[in-house]
């Protein structure tokens, strides 16, 4: 039985039905989706824990505390939830490239 992951990111332009992928080793199963906004994120780790048991989320630097907390809610504590953040530096470089990306368009 696979260790089976969900990463989670956002995108301004994602649409979720069609940004993603599934990566199986046998031994680990990591599928990827890209949301638009936070309503779409709780449907999506919903969707995937009913249809895959999921052991673990990982998400994207974009999910503030609250987003975090909400989808570890949303999931009763039954999957690990986990954010992928840099240090400090790492952190400030991915923040400048998601601002000119997502906002100054």
């Amino acid at each position: 039985m696979a260790f089976k992951t969900l990463f989670l990111a956002h995108a301004p332009d994602a649409d979720y039905k069609k940004h993603k992928s599934i990566i199986d080793t046998g031994n680990y199963r990591l599928t990827s989706v890209v949301v638009k906004t936070q309503n779409e994120a709780i449907k999506v780790v919903n969707s995937i824990y009913e249809k895959e048991k999921i052991d673990a989320v990982i998400l994207c630097p974009g999910f503030t505390h609250s987003d975090i907390a909400e989808i570890f809610h949303a999931l009763e504590g039954k999957v690990s939830v986990n954010i992928a953040r840099g240090d400090g530096p790492s952190s400030k470089i991915s923040q400048t490239v998601r601002q000119r990306e997502y906002f100054n368009k």
